[in-house]
Protein backbone atom coordinates (compact mmCIF):
# COMPACT_ATOMS: atom_id res chain seq x y z
CA UNK A 1 0.00 0.00 0.00
CA UNK A 2 1.23 3.33 -0.99
CA UNK A 3 1.41 6.18 1.48
CA UNK A 4 1.69 9.94 1.21
CA UNK A 5 2.71 8.85 -1.99
CA UNK A 6 5.91 7.50 -1.31
CA UNK A 7 7.03 4.13 -3.20
CA UNK A 8 9.58 1.69 -1.51
CA UNK A 9 11.62 -0.21 -4.11
CA UNK A 10 9.95 -3.50 -2.99
CA UNK A 11 6.57 -1.80 -4.78
CA UNK A 12 8.12 -0.71 -7.37
CA UNK A 13 8.83 -4.71 -7.90
CA UNK A 14 6.16 -6.38 -7.16
CA UNK A 15 4.05 -3.85 -9.66
CA UNK A 16 6.46 -4.32 -12.58
CA UNK A 17 6.53 -8.07 -11.74
CA UNK A 18 2.28 -8.03 -12.22
CA UNK A 19 2.19 -5.72 -14.78
CA UNK A 20 5.12 -5.74 -17.06
CA UNK A 21 3.09 -6.16 -20.20
CA UNK A 22 1.81 -2.61 -20.00
CA UNK A 23 4.97 -1.25 -21.27
CA UNK A 24 6.17 -2.71 -23.95
CA UNK A 25 2.32 -2.78 -25.25
CA UNK A 26 2.45 0.85 -24.94
CA UNK A 27 5.36 1.80 -26.44
CA UNK A 28 5.09 -0.78 -29.84
CA UNK A 29 1.53 0.37 -29.57
CA UNK A 30 2.29 4.24 -29.78
CA UNK A 31 5.29 3.51 -32.20
CA UNK A 32 3.13 1.61 -34.65
CA UNK A 33 0.61 5.06 -34.67
CA UNK A 34 3.04 7.05 -34.80
CA UNK A 35 4.03 5.30 -38.27
CA UNK A 36 0.66 5.11 -39.34
CA UNK A 37 0.01 9.00 -38.75
CA UNK A 38 3.39 9.89 -41.03
CA UNK A 39 2.47 7.78 -43.56
CA UNK A 40 -0.74 10.08 -44.04
CA UNK A 41 1.02 13.25 -43.10
CA UNK A 42 2.12 15.33 -46.51
CA UNK A 43 5.63 15.16 -47.20
CA UNK A 44 8.28 18.10 -47.85
CA UNK A 45 11.15 17.94 -49.46
CA UNK A 46 14.13 20.04 -48.47
CA UNK A 47 16.78 21.52 -51.15
CA UNK A 48 19.68 22.95 -49.35
CA UNK A 49 22.66 25.11 -50.96
CA UNK A 50 25.75 26.56 -49.52
CA UNK A 51 26.89 30.11 -50.25
CA UNK A 52 30.13 31.10 -49.19
CA UNK A 53 31.63 34.63 -48.95
CA UNK A 54 35.13 34.88 -50.73
CA UNK A 55 37.51 37.76 -49.64
CA UNK A 56 39.13 40.24 -52.04
CA UNK A 57 41.67 38.98 -53.82
CA UNK A 58 43.53 42.09 -53.04
CA UNK A 59 44.65 43.34 -49.86
CA UNK A 60 43.09 46.03 -47.80
CA UNK A 61 46.38 47.77 -47.26
CA UNK A 62 46.61 48.34 -50.66
CA UNK A 63 42.57 48.67 -51.58
CA UNK A 64 40.35 49.79 -48.87
CA UNK A 65 36.97 48.46 -49.53
CA UNK A 66 34.52 50.83 -49.87
CA UNK A 67 31.47 49.28 -48.62
CA UNK A 68 31.75 49.21 -44.87
CA UNK A 69 28.08 48.20 -43.91
CA UNK A 70 28.69 44.61 -41.80
CA UNK A 71 28.20 41.56 -43.89
CA UNK A 72 25.61 40.11 -41.50
CA UNK A 73 23.67 43.58 -41.55
CA UNK A 74 23.81 43.91 -45.37
CA UNK A 75 22.79 39.86 -45.52
CA UNK A 76 19.71 40.45 -43.22
CA UNK A 77 18.46 43.83 -45.65
CA UNK A 78 19.00 41.40 -48.42
CA UNK A 79 16.89 38.52 -46.84
CA UNK A 80 14.35 41.30 -46.56
CA UNK A 81 14.77 42.55 -49.91
CA UNK A 82 14.49 38.57 -51.52
CA UNK A 83 11.41 37.57 -49.23
CA UNK A 84 9.65 40.53 -50.19
CA UNK A 85 6.48 40.22 -51.91
CA UNK A 86 7.91 41.65 -55.12
CA UNK A 87 10.21 39.02 -55.31
CA UNK A 88 8.22 36.11 -53.98
CA UNK A 89 5.18 37.22 -56.33
CA UNK A 90 7.02 36.03 -59.37
CA UNK A 91 8.56 32.74 -58.03
CA UNK A 92 4.72 31.51 -57.02
CA UNK A 93 3.55 32.52 -60.69
CA UNK A 94 6.61 31.60 -62.53
CA UNK A 95 6.13 27.86 -60.47
CA UNK A 96 2.65 27.87 -60.40
CA UNK A 97 2.57 26.98 -56.67
CA UNK A 98 -0.10 25.94 -54.75
CA UNK A 99 -2.20 26.07 -57.31
CA UNK A 100 -5.53 24.22 -55.87
CA UNK A 101 -5.14 27.12 -53.38
CA UNK A 102 -4.99 30.54 -55.31
CA UNK A 103 -8.77 30.59 -55.36
CA UNK A 104 -9.25 29.66 -51.61
CA UNK A 105 -6.81 31.81 -50.14
CA UNK A 106 -5.52 35.40 -50.88
CA UNK A 107 -1.87 36.21 -52.26
CA UNK A 108 -0.77 37.30 -49.47
CA UNK A 109 -1.21 33.99 -47.50
CA UNK A 110 0.14 32.58 -50.29
CA UNK A 111 3.54 34.31 -49.90
CA UNK A 112 3.66 34.20 -46.35
CA UNK A 113 3.61 30.41 -46.96
CA UNK A 114 6.68 30.54 -49.65
CA UNK A 115 8.50 32.80 -47.20
CA UNK A 116 7.79 30.48 -43.94
CA UNK A 117 9.79 27.35 -46.08
CA UNK A 118 12.55 29.22 -47.06
CA UNK A 119 15.38 29.27 -44.55
CA UNK A 120 18.02 31.41 -44.25
CA UNK A 121 20.85 30.66 -41.98
CA UNK A 122 24.21 32.72 -41.64
CA UNK A 123 27.27 30.33 -41.00
CA UNK A 124 28.96 30.60 -37.71
CA UNK A 125 32.89 31.64 -37.55
CA UNK A 126 35.24 28.99 -36.51
CA UNK A 127 35.94 29.17 -32.69
CA UNK A 128 39.11 29.87 -31.54
CA UNK A 129 39.64 32.50 -35.30
CA UNK A 130 40.57 36.08 -35.00
CA UNK A 131 38.49 37.31 -38.31
CA UNK A 132 35.02 36.96 -36.76
CA UNK A 133 33.35 38.29 -40.23
CA UNK A 134 30.71 36.24 -41.58
CA UNK A 135 32.35 33.30 -43.57
CA UNK A 136 28.79 32.87 -45.14
CA UNK A 137 25.46 31.13 -45.31
CA UNK A 138 22.96 28.44 -46.48
CA UNK A 139 19.79 28.88 -48.43
CA UNK A 140 16.89 25.97 -47.25
CA UNK A 141 13.79 25.42 -49.43
CA UNK A 142 11.20 23.34 -48.15
CA UNK A 143 8.04 21.80 -50.67
CA UNK A 144 6.29 19.02 -51.33
CA UNK A 145 7.79 18.33 -54.66
CA UNK A 146 11.40 17.59 -54.77
CA UNK A 147 12.50 19.02 -58.36
CA UNK A 148 10.42 22.24 -57.59
CA UNK A 149 12.05 23.00 -54.21
CA UNK A 150 15.13 22.77 -55.87
CA UNK A 151 14.22 25.21 -58.70
CA UNK A 152 13.13 27.70 -55.68
CA UNK A 153 16.05 27.14 -54.00
CA UNK A 154 18.18 27.82 -57.14
CA UNK A 155 16.24 31.00 -57.92
CA UNK A 156 16.63 32.21 -54.36
CA UNK A 157 20.22 31.64 -54.43
CA UNK A 158 20.56 33.84 -57.91
CA UNK A 159 18.94 36.54 -56.50
CA UNK A 160 21.10 36.89 -53.59
CA UNK A 161 24.14 36.36 -56.20
CA UNK A 162 22.78 39.18 -58.15
CA UNK A 163 21.56 41.32 -55.36
CA UNK A 164 25.22 41.35 -53.66
CA UNK A 165 26.62 42.58 -56.98
CA UNK A 166 24.20 45.08 -58.07
CA UNK A 167 24.37 46.22 -54.48
CA UNK A 168 28.14 46.50 -54.35
CA UNK A 169 27.92 48.58 -57.29
CA UNK A 170 25.73 50.60 -56.60
CA UNK A 171 27.53 51.51 -53.35
CA UNK A 172 30.81 51.98 -55.08
CA UNK A 173 28.77 54.28 -57.71
CA UNK A 174 27.67 56.48 -55.42
CA UNK A 175 30.60 56.74 -53.65
CA UNK A 176 32.70 57.37 -56.09
CA UNK A 177 30.14 60.19 -57.64
CA UNK A 178 29.91 61.36 -54.43
CA UNK A 179 33.66 61.54 -53.87
CA UNK A 180 33.81 63.17 -56.94
CA UNK A 181 30.89 66.43 -56.00
CA UNK A 182 32.75 66.92 -53.44
CA UNK A 183 36.51 66.72 -55.01
CA UNK A 184 35.38 69.58 -57.54
CA UNK A 185 33.24 71.26 -54.70
CA UNK A 186 36.80 71.24 -52.58
CA UNK A 187 38.99 72.13 -55.78
CA UNK A 188 36.82 75.16 -56.02
CA UNK A 189 37.67 75.90 -52.79
CA UNK A 190 40.98 75.40 -53.34
CA UNK A 191 41.48 77.70 -56.32
CA UNK A 192 39.63 80.94 -53.93
CA UNK A 193 41.95 80.53 -50.84
CA UNK A 194 45.06 80.38 -53.94
CA UNK A 195 43.79 83.47 -55.60
CA UNK A 196 42.81 85.43 -52.04
CA UNK A 197 46.59 84.05 -51.28
CA UNK A 198 48.05 85.26 -54.66
CA UNK A 199 46.72 89.03 -54.17
CA UNK A 200 47.17 89.63 -50.87
CA UNK A 201 50.93 88.52 -52.03
CA UNK A 202 50.63 91.44 -54.80
CA UNK A 203 48.86 93.81 -52.55
CA UNK A 204 51.63 93.36 -50.09
CA UNK A 205 54.54 93.24 -52.09
CA UNK A 206 57.24 94.17 -49.56
CA UNK A 207 55.35 93.80 -46.26
CA UNK A 208 55.37 89.96 -46.40
CA UNK A 209 57.37 87.99 -43.27
CA UNK A 210 60.29 86.31 -45.47
CA UNK A 211 60.99 90.11 -47.09
CA UNK A 212 61.07 91.16 -43.20
CA UNK A 213 65.31 90.69 -43.46
CA UNK A 214 65.48 91.73 -46.57
CA UNK A 215 63.80 95.22 -45.84
CA UNK A 216 65.90 95.48 -42.23
CA UNK A 217 69.44 94.99 -44.64
CA UNK A 218 67.90 97.49 -47.20
CA UNK A 219 66.81 99.86 -43.97
CA UNK A 220 70.51 99.66 -42.99
CA UNK A 221 72.34 100.38 -46.42
CA UNK A 222 69.49 103.38 -46.84
CA UNK A 223 71.34 104.76 -43.29
CA UNK A 224 74.50 104.51 -44.18
CA UNK A 225 73.61 106.55 -47.60
CA UNK A 226 72.00 108.34 -46.55
CA UNK A 227 74.79 108.89 -43.94
CA UNK A 228 77.46 109.89 -46.74
CA UNK A 229 74.77 112.13 -48.60
CA UNK A 230 74.59 114.41 -45.48
CA UNK A 231 78.47 114.50 -45.46
CA UNK A 232 78.51 115.07 -48.99
CA UNK A 233 76.69 117.90 -48.58
CA UNK A 234 77.97 119.45 -45.83
CA UNK A 235 80.89 119.32 -47.82
CA UNK A 236 79.63 120.43 -50.71
CA UNK A 237 78.14 123.59 -48.82
CA UNK A 238 81.97 124.08 -47.12
CA UNK A 239 83.66 124.59 -50.14
CA UNK A 240 80.70 126.55 -51.61
CA UNK A 241 80.79 128.99 -49.24
CA UNK A 242 85.00 129.58 -49.24
CA UNK A 243 84.81 130.07 -53.17
CA UNK A 244 82.05 132.64 -52.83
CA UNK A 245 84.50 133.96 -50.52
CA UNK A 246 87.54 134.11 -52.32
CA UNK A 247 85.39 135.20 -55.46
CA UNK A 248 84.19 137.84 -53.64
CA UNK A 249 87.68 138.95 -52.94
CA UNK A 250 89.03 138.98 -56.03
CA UNK A 251 85.75 140.98 -57.75
CA UNK A 252 86.55 143.56 -54.84
CA UNK A 253 90.16 143.75 -55.96
CA UNK A 254 89.34 144.15 -59.45
CA UNK A 255 86.48 146.00 -59.87
CA UNK A 256 88.28 149.09 -57.54
CA UNK A 257 90.60 148.95 -60.26
CA UNK A 258 88.48 149.74 -62.91
CA UNK A 259 86.75 153.05 -63.64
CA UNK A 260 83.42 154.14 -64.06
CA UNK A 261 82.89 153.77 -67.42
CA UNK A 262 83.38 149.79 -67.04
CA UNK A 263 79.59 149.69 -66.06
CA UNK A 264 78.90 147.72 -69.74
CA UNK A 265 81.59 145.81 -69.31
CA UNK A 266 80.46 144.67 -66.20
CA UNK A 267 76.93 144.20 -67.84
CA UNK A 268 78.53 142.29 -70.87
CA UNK A 269 80.56 140.27 -67.82
CA UNK A 270 77.35 139.71 -65.71
CA UNK A 271 75.59 138.65 -68.89
CA UNK A 272 77.90 135.79 -70.10
CA UNK A 273 78.46 134.57 -66.53
CA UNK A 274 74.60 134.06 -66.42
CA UNK A 275 74.83 132.53 -70.01
CA UNK A 276 77.04 129.79 -68.37
CA UNK A 277 75.45 129.37 -65.49
CA UNK A 278 72.57 129.12 -67.54
CA UNK A 279 74.09 126.31 -69.96
CA UNK A 280 75.01 124.14 -67.33
CA UNK A 281 72.03 124.24 -65.36
CA UNK A 282 70.10 123.54 -68.48
CA UNK A 283 72.28 120.38 -68.65
CA UNK A 284 70.99 119.30 -64.90
CA UNK A 285 67.10 120.50 -65.68
CA UNK A 286 64.46 121.17 -67.65
CA UNK A 287 63.06 124.65 -68.64
CA UNK A 288 60.63 124.60 -66.13
CA UNK A 289 63.12 124.50 -62.92
CA UNK A 290 62.97 127.70 -60.87
CA UNK A 291 66.65 128.43 -61.19
CA UNK A 292 66.72 128.05 -65.13
CA UNK A 293 63.77 130.42 -65.50
CA UNK A 294 64.99 132.90 -62.64
CA UNK A 295 68.45 132.83 -64.96
CA UNK A 296 66.69 133.58 -68.29
CA UNK A 297 64.57 136.16 -66.60
CA UNK A 298 68.29 137.89 -65.08
CA UNK A 299 69.48 137.23 -68.85
CA UNK A 300 66.69 139.56 -70.45
CA UNK A 301 66.99 142.22 -68.20
CA UNK A 302 70.55 142.11 -68.92
CA UNK A 303 70.33 141.98 -72.53
CA UNK A 304 67.59 145.26 -72.53
CA UNK A 305 70.36 147.39 -70.40
CA UNK A 306 72.99 146.27 -73.06
CA UNK A 307 70.67 147.18 -75.99
CA UNK A 308 70.28 150.79 -74.13
CA UNK A 309 73.62 151.68 -73.72
CA UNK A 310 75.54 153.62 -76.62
CA UNK A 311 77.21 151.24 -79.36
CA UNK A 312 80.58 152.46 -78.83
CA UNK A 313 81.13 150.49 -75.79
CA UNK A 314 81.06 147.46 -77.37
CA UNK A 315 84.70 147.54 -78.23
CA UNK A 316 85.46 148.95 -74.98
CA UNK A 317 83.48 145.68 -73.58
CA UNK A 318 85.47 142.96 -75.43
CA UNK A 319 88.47 144.85 -74.76
CA UNK A 320 87.57 144.17 -70.65
CA UNK A 321 86.38 140.72 -71.36
CA UNK A 322 89.74 139.94 -73.15
CA UNK A 323 91.76 141.32 -70.46
CA UNK A 324 89.59 139.59 -66.97
CA UNK A 325 91.31 137.57 -64.66
CA UNK A 326 91.28 133.70 -65.28
CA UNK A 327 91.36 133.35 -61.46
CA UNK A 328 87.54 134.92 -61.54
CA UNK A 329 86.56 133.21 -64.26
CA UNK A 330 87.21 129.94 -62.59
CA UNK A 331 86.21 130.71 -59.24
CA UNK A 332 82.62 131.50 -60.75
CA UNK A 333 82.47 128.08 -62.86
CA UNK A 334 83.32 126.44 -60.18
CA UNK A 335 80.66 127.75 -57.88
CA UNK A 336 78.12 127.07 -60.66
CA UNK A 337 79.34 123.35 -60.73
CA UNK A 338 79.10 123.62 -56.80
CA UNK A 339 75.61 124.40 -56.75
CA UNK A 340 74.68 122.01 -58.91
CA UNK A 341 75.87 119.14 -57.11
CA UNK A 342 74.50 120.94 -53.97
CA UNK A 343 71.18 120.91 -55.64
CA UNK A 344 72.09 117.23 -57.06
CA UNK A 345 72.66 116.09 -53.22
CA UNK A 346 70.06 117.64 -51.65
CA UNK A 347 67.65 115.58 -54.09
CA UNK A 348 69.60 112.80 -53.39
CA UNK A 349 69.04 113.03 -49.78
CA UNK A 350 65.08 113.79 -50.14
CA UNK A 351 64.87 110.85 -51.87
CA UNK A 352 66.80 108.17 -49.71
CA UNK A 353 64.56 109.59 -46.43
CA UNK A 354 61.73 108.81 -48.48
CA UNK A 355 62.70 105.14 -49.39
CA UNK A 356 63.49 105.28 -45.26
CA UNK A 357 60.30 105.85 -44.29
CA UNK A 358 58.46 103.70 -46.87
CA UNK A 359 60.75 100.71 -45.28
CA UNK A 360 60.11 101.60 -41.86
CA UNK A 361 56.55 101.70 -43.06
CA UNK A 362 56.50 98.56 -43.93
CA UNK A 363 58.69 97.10 -41.43
CA UNK A 364 56.16 98.67 -38.57
CA UNK A 365 53.23 96.81 -40.91
CA UNK A 366 54.61 93.32 -41.05
CA UNK A 367 53.74 92.55 -37.74
CA UNK A 368 49.59 92.42 -39.03
CA UNK A 369 50.68 91.32 -42.75
CA UNK A 370 51.67 88.37 -40.87
CA UNK A 371 48.75 87.59 -38.86
CA UNK A 372 46.44 88.19 -42.08
CA UNK A 373 48.83 86.07 -44.12
CA UNK A 374 48.92 83.38 -41.36
CA UNK A 375 45.01 83.28 -42.14
CA UNK A 376 45.23 83.05 -45.39
CA UNK A 377 47.95 80.52 -45.25
CA UNK A 378 45.99 78.11 -43.04
CA UNK A 379 42.97 78.16 -44.63
CA UNK A 380 44.34 77.08 -47.92
CA UNK A 381 46.56 74.45 -46.34
CA UNK A 382 42.99 72.80 -44.73
CA UNK A 383 41.75 73.36 -48.38
CA UNK A 384 44.93 71.73 -49.61
CA UNK A 385 44.88 68.79 -47.50
CA UNK A 386 41.45 68.40 -47.82
CA UNK A 387 41.65 68.36 -51.58
CA UNK A 388 44.24 65.90 -51.70
CA UNK A 389 42.76 63.62 -49.01
CA UNK A 390 39.74 63.68 -51.24
CA UNK A 391 41.89 62.75 -54.22
CA UNK A 392 43.44 59.65 -52.50
CA UNK A 393 39.57 58.35 -51.44
CA UNK A 394 38.48 58.94 -55.12
CA UNK A 395 41.33 57.48 -56.60
CA UNK A 396 40.90 54.23 -54.02
CA UNK A 397 37.27 54.40 -54.73
CA UNK A 398 38.02 54.03 -58.45
CA UNK A 399 40.46 50.88 -57.82
CA UNK A 400 37.68 49.48 -55.65
CA UNK A 401 35.37 49.99 -58.39
CA UNK A 402 37.66 48.51 -61.08
CA UNK A 403 37.90 45.14 -58.47
CA UNK A 404 34.24 44.90 -58.53
CA UNK A 405 34.04 44.81 -62.41
CA UNK A 406 36.40 42.46 -62.47
CA UNK A 407 35.46 40.53 -59.30
CA UNK A 408 38.39 40.75 -57.88
CA UNK A 409 36.42 42.18 -54.34
CA UNK A 410 34.14 40.35 -52.38
CA UNK A 411 31.80 38.23 -53.71
CA UNK A 412 29.75 35.24 -53.26
CA UNK A 413 30.41 31.97 -54.36
CA UNK A 414 28.39 28.70 -54.19
CA UNK A 415 29.74 26.15 -52.72
CA UNK A 416 27.14 23.51 -53.09
CA UNK A 417 24.66 23.77 -55.66
CA UNK A 418 21.22 23.17 -54.88
CA UNK A 419 20.33 19.79 -53.92
CA UNK A 420 17.59 17.39 -55.58
CA UNK A 421 15.92 15.95 -52.39
CA UNK A 422 15.72 11.89 -52.75
CA UNK A 423 13.92 11.53 -49.69
CA UNK A 424 11.48 13.82 -47.59
CA UNK A 425 12.64 15.57 -45.30
CA UNK A 426 9.55 15.56 -43.39
CA UNK A 427 7.89 13.39 -42.00
CA UNK A 428 10.58 11.11 -40.81
CA UNK A 429 9.64 7.83 -40.26
CA UNK A 430 12.61 6.78 -37.95
CA UNK A 431 12.07 10.13 -35.92
CA UNK A 432 8.43 9.59 -35.33
CA UNK A 433 9.05 5.55 -34.59
CA UNK A 434 11.37 6.85 -32.16
CA UNK A 435 9.05 9.59 -30.99
CA UNK A 436 6.25 7.24 -30.48
CA UNK A 437 7.67 4.08 -28.72
CA UNK A 438 9.38 6.67 -26.41
CA UNK A 439 5.96 8.47 -25.94
CA UNK A 440 4.53 4.95 -25.00
CA UNK A 441 7.29 4.06 -22.49
CA UNK A 442 6.07 7.52 -21.19
CA UNK A 443 2.20 6.12 -20.98
CA UNK A 444 3.31 2.75 -19.97
CA UNK A 445 5.10 4.43 -17.44
CA UNK A 446 2.45 6.97 -16.21
CA UNK A 447 -0.11 4.14 -16.24
CA UNK A 448 2.21 1.65 -13.82
CA UNK A 449 2.11 4.66 -11.70
CA UNK A 450 -1.53 5.44 -11.13
CA UNK A 451 -1.23 1.66 -10.49
CA UNK A 452 0.50 2.00 -7.85
CA UNK A 453 -1.22 4.90 -6.78
CA UNK A 454 -4.52 3.16 -6.47
CA UNK A 455 -2.77 -0.05 -5.19
CA UNK A 456 -4.96 0.01 -1.76
CA UNK A 457 -3.79 -3.34 -0.09
CA UNK A 458 -1.78 -4.92 2.54
CA UNK A 459 1.09 -6.35 1.65
CA UNK A 460 3.82 -6.30 4.65
CA UNK A 461 3.54 -6.99 8.52
CA UNK A 462 4.26 -3.59 9.33
CA UNK A 463 1.67 -2.18 6.90
CA UNK A 464 -1.01 -4.65 8.52
CA UNK A 465 0.22 -2.94 12.07
CA UNK A 466 0.26 0.10 11.11
CA UNK A 467 -3.03 0.18 9.35
CA UNK A 468 -5.16 -1.80 11.30
CA UNK A 469 -3.52 -1.58 14.67
CA UNK A 470 -3.83 -4.88 15.48
CA UNK A 471 -0.83 -7.24 16.58
CA UNK A 472 0.27 -10.26 13.87
CA UNK A 473 0.74 -13.34 15.80
CA UNK A 474 1.99 -15.76 12.42
CA UNK A 475 2.39 -15.57 8.82
CA UNK A 476 2.49 -17.72 5.80
CA UNK A 477 4.89 -17.85 3.08
CA UNK A 478 3.94 -16.88 -0.16
CA UNK A 479 2.69 -19.13 -2.48
CA UNK A 480 4.32 -19.40 -5.73
CA UNK A 481 1.45 -20.85 -7.52
CA UNK A 482 -1.42 -18.69 -6.42
CA UNK A 483 1.36 -15.63 -7.03
CA UNK A 484 1.58 -17.00 -10.30
CA UNK A 485 -2.19 -16.78 -10.93
CA UNK A 486 -3.38 -14.16 -8.56
CA UNK A 487 -0.27 -11.34 -8.49
CA UNK A 488 -0.17 -11.36 -5.08
CA UNK A 489 0.11 -13.43 -1.59
CA UNK A 490 -1.73 -13.36 0.77
CA UNK A 491 -1.96 -13.53 4.52
CA UNK A 492 -3.13 -15.14 7.42
CA UNK A 493 -2.85 -13.10 10.71
CA UNK A 494 -4.53 -14.03 13.90
CA UNK A 495 -7.99 -15.48 12.13
CA UNK A 496 -8.05 -11.81 9.70
CA UNK A 497 -7.70 -12.24 6.45
CA UNK A 498 -6.13 -9.70 3.92
CA UNK A 499 -8.29 -7.79 1.40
Amino acid sequence: MVRNGEFSTADVKRVLRKHWWILPACALGCGILSILVATQLPKLYTSQTLVLVARPTVPEEYVKPVVTEDLSQRLASMKEQILSRTRLEPIIERFNLYANDRAKLPMEDLIERLRKAIVISALEAMPGTQDRNLPGFSVNVSFNDAQIAQQICTEITSMFMEQNARSLEQQVSRTTSFIGQQLEEAKTKLNEQDAKLAQFKRQYMGLLPEQEQRNLSLLSSLNSELDATTQALTREQQDKSMNETLLSQQEASWKASQTAAQSAETLEEQLRTRQEQLTVLKSRYTEDHPDVAKLQNEIAELEKKIEQMPSADDSSIKSRKQTEPPQIQQLRTRIGQEELNYAELGKRQVKIQDQIRVIEGHIEASPMVELQLKELTRNYDSALAFYNDLLKKRDNSAMARDLVHQQEGEQFRVLDPPSLPTGPSFPKMLNFAGGGLGGGAVLGLTILYLLMAMDKTLHTEREVEMYLKLPVLTSLPVLEAAAGRTGAGFLKRSGVARD
